[in-house]
């Protein structure tokens, strides 16, 4: 399996997921500077970034979330026991006793991508004073130059605590004509019934 570069001819690039570690206090600027400069050192755009990815305990961290929220993607968010299971590169002494596993930017990024996904750069991390680190994962591609499904690789481990952080500058509103229901009420006598196709 190897991946596939974005100057790479035919096709559209493949997406990526940025992995993220976070000090508390991070600002906006450092998180989104440094995957910009891990993809661009990756020869990566981007643009290509359809995910953040981190540990749980950070979900709620603002230079995260604001960070999801400028590039308009999610944030996704794992717990601490998930993350200790994947095999990072780099694991941090820091980094377990702080939030509890020893990888966080390349343990997300590699389960936020999916099942036969691998790393395309590795932990990276801010200028002093760092307080942010990043890693990049994307789906592996066989030689045909195929994008693999999620079935072979990199995060095999089951994750069922995963939170997905939808981070939208206009969040839906109860309309003023909305009813709430309850269970034993009658229908209001205006509703009318049938399916679309029928009314």
């Amino acid at each position: 399996m190897r991946h596939r570069a974005a100057d790479e001819a035919g096709g559209p690039s493949a997406p990526l997921v940025a992995g993220v570690g976070a000090r508390r206090g991070v600002p906006v600027s450092e998180v989104l500077e440094l995957i910009t400069a891990a993809c661009a050192a990756a020869g990566y755009a981007s643009s290509q970034v359809v995910a953040l990815a981190t540990v749980a305990a950070k979900a709620a961290e603002p230079g995260l979330t604001g960070a999801a929220r400028a590039l308009g993607v999610p944030l996704r968010s794992y717990p601490a026991e998930a993350l200790a299971a994947v095999r990072g590169p780099e694991p941090s002494a820091a980094a377990a006793a702080a939030v509890g596993t020893p990888s966080v930017a390349e343990a997300a990024a590699l389960l936020a991508a999916g099942p036969g996904a691998a790393l395309v750069a590795g932990k990276r991390k801010s200028p002093p004073p760092a307080r942010a680190t990043c890693a990049l994962a994307g789906p592996a591609v066989t030689d045909s130059g195929a994008l693999t499904a999620g079935r072979e690789g990199a995060a095999a481990v089951p994750c069922t605590g995963a939170v997905i952080v939808m981070t939208s500058p206009n969040p839906p509103r109860r309309g003023p004509d909305r009813r709430t229901g309850v269970v034993g009420d009658p229908a209001p006598e205006s509703a009318t019934t049938g399916t679309k196709e029928t009314q």
